[in-house]
């Protein structure tokens, strides 16, 4: 997620991070079947574990298969205005295949991470919804075949960063093509239809995956950003405490778990991830 230095003079919601509170009510569907595969797609680094990291550290701990979209380069997450502006676009990538070792489970055991990170490398600030770019996300369906496809909700009201908005709807505009043979046929592919859309960061919240048990795992995941340290997660950047020391670490991790445990609430549940589901794909 690209910081906006305003973010640090807001007053925080509930929750005191990002991805804000929960507007919605109503009737809440919990647990989705354990799909085979599932495909995130974030405008930004982070943006993935912030919105579902949880819900893909419990699903790759049941053997399904992972894949992560990022779909801009990360290039104006800093706050530095002398930042070595290469140097972070490569830093972000290195620490989205971290994030993703984690939530995948691999990360320090000593086997393979899986390479299943795709990078758009669109420049960070200036996604738009474009052909181009529903081609390339179309083609990552069709290669990949998720049972459950995630993403940002482009409808959520008030909502100020265009990237988010944008790739909510280059996703969803991307699995439409990806099912029909006459969208980009000349990919070579044949054509593929998720089961299942999660929209995160909901203006809607019809849904929860129960997140118990996976709370520490998207911490981690979300950890694993340090570039993203001073400005979205109010940690000292210099820091080299654990989480539970006083660098920030575990303020951060404890409104993580506050809005877990707001998700989770809709469903009565003592932590989740909340997000709108389409079925009708």
């Amino acid at each position: 997620m690209t910081p906006n230095p305003d973010d640090a003079r807001r007053p925080p919601g509930r929750s005191g991070l990002p991805v804000g509170d929960l507007p919605g009510n109503g009737p809440v569907t919990m647990d989705l079947p354990l799909p085979e595969c599932a495909l995130a797609v974030g405008a930004h680094p982070d943006d993935i574990e912030f919105g579902c990291g949880a819900t893909l550290a419990k699903w790759a701990a049941a053997g399904c298969r992972i894949h992560h979209v990022i779909l801009t380069d990360g290039s104006k997450g800093s706050w530095d205005p002398d930042v070595d502006v290469a140097g972070l676009v490569h830093q972000r990538m290195e620490e989205s295949r971290g994030a993703a070792a984690i939530i995948d489970g691999v990360a320090g055991t000593g086997r393979p991470t899986p390479d299943r990170v795709f990078f758009l490398q669109q420049v960070d600030g200036e996604l738009a919804n474009g052909v181009d770019e529903r081609r390339a996300v179309a083609r990552i369906i069709r290669q990949v075949q998720p049972t459950v496809v995630l993403a940002h909700d482009p409808w959520r009201r008030y909502r100020l960063h265009p990237d988010h908005r944008a790739a909510g709807f280059i996703t969803l505009d991307a699995v439409v093509a990806a099912r029909d043979h006459h969208f980009f046929a000349d990919l070579n592919l044949p054509p593929h239809r998720p089961q299942v859309l999660l929209l995160f960061e909901a203006d809607q919240p019809n849904h929860v995956e129960d997140a118990a048990g996976f709370e520490g795992a998207k911490i981690e995941a979300l950890l694993a950003h340090q570039s993203q340290f001073e400005s979205t997660m109010a940690i000292r950047p210099d820091a080299d405490e654990p989480p539970t020391g006083g660098d920030g670490r575990s303020a951060f991790a404890a409104k993580v778990r506050r809005q877990l445990t707001d998700h989770g609430s809709l469903a009565g549940r003592p932590s989740g991830e909340a997000f709108h589901v389409m079925t009708d794909l």
